[in-house]
């Protein structure tokens, strides 16, 4: 009913849109223009794929290359657009939220390939089929991220969730995949339902509309149960997509049990869509529950930050102890969103931009180490600067840039949080902050310890049998470009800080959204 009511309103708007000559102007297709080089990218690589897997690793990578790289220019020349105007009747909006945020997602998935090809190959797997599918997850994160109208919000959802179980399971004859693949499908599924039941109850209270600006004007005159059990219900799915305490169950398993190149792109672009949804549903529709959605956030905020760095401490697995480290991250990052003030929305913005080359460049180690031992246990790094020093050096940059370590970029997006939360007298999100990113330094420390400070008698048999690389082999230097990049931005990236934070600020600033929630 929900659905056939929105394609019923979107009829009426298309129709009253060309009886005024104004279907043109309510179209705006341009405002997808990276979306569809991401879409052309895509059906060519399926294309080139049915030609066979020789030409497949020939010709799929430059592919994908393209087609990202293309979105990435796209994506600039939209920036600070001065003549705003919604696309496709109003379910699509192009801001600088929108722009900052989908550059996160191509920019983590154009990493997380270079760092998949020598892994895919390695595995057995056709790569057309594999890029083709994390390109169609990318695409629903993008649409994700600008989406504006229930409808078009729940088909981005549902494209980038089926996409991302595909790539849970994507290693077929590994039980953990499979297992991952089906825990991440029952758990998203149900977190689809409830959206899907909390976006219908939004609907029946604007009287038949699903534009996310007539929600938010129901809701300024609506104070029913009703309102207050939809905002839980989408509460609960931006809480899942970000994995937020306690909707946080999913992640462990997921992230130890699928192909570590997946995780890579599940922790940034996932994450990064996630807070799109939340900046724009939460502040843009229920701003007139201001105060109700914020006090369940700090609550999720205080949760994630503790449980997330806590329980990080006993874990033996370096995917798992990533899995709860990024518990922990989105802990931080909620603090910019539960501010509400321009300086916490930038420093959101600033930090999933860090958060993006530090954490992919620390996976990039993690996927390096495992080609070459097929180890993933914190126990056999001991001693891995004898033998690697690259993968030792870039590993412990990007740990200390994710403890928060000056002068790590890690350390400055922390910071302008930091800020942002005291400003605004968000005083025990702070004080919470500061003492789990103590705790989340000693594990990382710990990893950083079992590395450099082992002597070589105490080195693991992993470490000691540690063959050597040959680089020159197909997949190894797109991953070993993508490990050098991550790791000189997340090094020099501090010095920046305040560029990025100009950027980060413009993308708040050309949100006509956030502006008018600011006031």
């Amino acid at each position: 009913m929900f659905l056939l009511g929105a394609l019923s309103s979107v009829a009426d708007a298309i129709g009253s849109g060309a009886g005024t000559g104004g279907l043109n102007l309510q179209l705006n297709a341009g405002a997808i223009a990276p979306e569809a080089a991401v879409l052309i990218a895509l059906l060519t690589c399926l294309l080139v794929d049915l030609a066979g897997e020789k030409a497949a690793s020939r010709w799929v990578p430059p592919i994908c290359y393209a087609g990202l790289g293309s979105a990435l220019v796209l994506l600039a020349l939209q920036w600070n657009t001065p003549d705003l105007q919604p696309a496709f009747v109003g379910s699509f909006l192009a801001d600088n939220l929108a722009i900052a945020f989908r550059a996160v997602v191509a920019a983590s998935t154009l990493i997380s390939l270079l760092l998949s090809w020598r892994y895919v190959e390695q595995s057995g797997t056709p790569v057309g089929e594999f890029a083709g599918i994390l390109l169609a997850a990318t695409l629903g994160a993008m649409f994700l991220c600008g989406a504006t109208d229930l409808v078009t919000i729940f088909v981005s959802l549902e494209t980038l969730s089926v996409s991302s179980y595909l790539l849970a399971g994507y290693m077929k004859r590994d039980a953990r995949s499979s297992e991952a693949a089906l825990k991440y499908l029952l758990v998203g599924s149900a977190a689809a339902a409830v959206f899907l039941y909390g976006a219908s109850l939004l609907y029946g209270l604007t009287g038949g509309a699903t534009g996310l600006d007539a929600v938010a004007l129901a809701l300024r005159t609506s104070a029913s149960p009703v309102t207050a059990l939809a905002l839980v219900f989408v509460l609960a799915t931006v809480a899942f997509k970000i994995a937020a305490v306690p909707f946080h169950q999913w992640t462990p398993d997921v992230y130890e049990g699928s192909p570590t190149p997946v995780v890579a792109f599940l922790s940034v672009g996932s994450k990064a869509a996630g807070f799109a949804l939340a900046l724009r549903i939460l502040v843009g529709c229920f701003e007139s529950f201001d105060a109700q959605w914020k006090l369940l956030f700090t609550v999720l905020a205080v949760l994630s930050m503790v449980l997330g760095n806590v329980v990080a401490l006993a874990q033996t697995s370096m995917k798992r102890m990533l899995a709860y480290s990024s518990i922990g991250q989105a802990g931080f990052v909620m603090i910019g969103l539960v501010c509400g003030t321009e300086d916490g929305f930038a420093a959101m913005v600033l930090y999933m931009a860090a958060y993006l080359f530090m954490n992919l460049g620390a996976f990039a180690c993690i996927i390096l180490f495992s080609l070459r031992t097929g180890s993933d246990r914190i126990a056999d790094y001991a001693g891995l600067y004898q033998k690697d020093p690259l993968i030792t050096l870039g590993l412990s940059l990007c740990l200390l840039s994710l403890g928060g370590i000056p002068p790590m970029l890690g350390f400055f997006g922390k910071i302008y949080l930091f800020f942002a939360g005291w400003a605004d007298h968000q005083y025990l999100l702070v004080v919470v902050g500061l003492v789990t990113s103590v705790v989340s330094i000693y594990y990382y420390i710990s990893v950083i310890k079992m590395m450099v400070v082992k002597e070589p008698q105490e080195a693991s048999d992993v470490v000691k049998a540690y063959p050597a690389i040959n680089w020159s082999v197909a997949g190894l230097p797109a991953l070993r470009t993508a490990l050098v990049g991550c790791v000189i931005v997340t090094a020099v990236g501090g010095i920046l800080s305040n560029p990025l934070f100009t950027w980060a600020s413009q993308a708040v600033t050309g949100t006509p959204m956030l502006v008018q929630a600011i006031g």
